[in-house]
């Protein structure tokens, strides 16, 4: 099943409009103050998820009165952000597919946060990604192929996460690597592109970050 999760971060009303009309997602999640854009948008969530401590007390009170939609009420001291609950709980539900909206933006810590949590879907061997009007973020531990006509703009980025990646191959690239060893402080993945009908990333072990973004 396909889920949306829309959090509350920074997230341009047109774009969510465009990625909620075209995702053929199944469920919609609003995590704490992600419920404004859905308010905004006149589009009703079937799951709400936080500790309620940064929406609009309207916008919850709105949303409380509806009979159809879920209600998980998490105490604000604890363990995992609103997103990693909200994560899980569509894992629980069926989940095999989840979108993020409202992942980026100015707190960094949540941002980095919340890359780290795309983990959790190679842990459930199933695709997360976060999405913003400018970039795809995804984790990956094997292969990908990314389609030139399909890419999400211009650039592709690979950062290593946790550790050094072995083997990484690409291929269909600007610049291509052949069994190559990626690891950090250095910027040597920032800015690929893709030349070719499809650029292929392979890898032997370790998790690769990759971002495709558009200026």
């Amino acid at each position: 099943m396909k889920y949306l999760i829309v959090t509350g971060g920074e997230c341009d009303d047109k774009f969510a409009t465009e990625v909620i009309k075209q995702g053929g997602f199944e469920v919609i999640i609003a995590v704490d103050s992600g419920m404004e854009l859905l308010y905004q948008m006149h589009i009703q969530p079937d799951i709400i998820v936080g500790d309620f401590d940064s929406v609009n007390p309207d916008t919850l009170e709105h949303f409380r009165s509806q009979e159809q939609i879920d209600i998980c009420i998490l105490n604000p001291v604890k363990d995992d952000t609103d997103t990693e609950h909200a994560i899980r709980e569509a894992i629980s539900r069926g989940a095999d597919d989840i979108t993020i909206l409202g992942a980026t933006g100015s707190r960094m810590d949540h941002v980095l946060g919340s890359i780290a949590l795309l983990g959790i879907g190679l842990e459930e061997r199933m695709d997360i990604q976060i999405l913003d009007a400018n970039n795809r973020i995804r984790m990956i531990d094997g292969p990908l192929t990314i389609r030139r006509d399909e890419q999400y703009g211009n650039f592709v980025s690979l950062i290593p996460y946790m550790g050094d990646v072995t083997g990484v191959t690409l291929t269909g690239f600007r610049y291509p690597l052949q069994d190559y060893t990626m690891g950090g402080f250095n910027s040597l993945g920032i800015s690929n592109e893709i030349v070719e009908d499809e650029g292929q990333i392979d890898l032997k072990a370790g998790y690769l970050l990759v971002i495709e973004s558009r200026d």
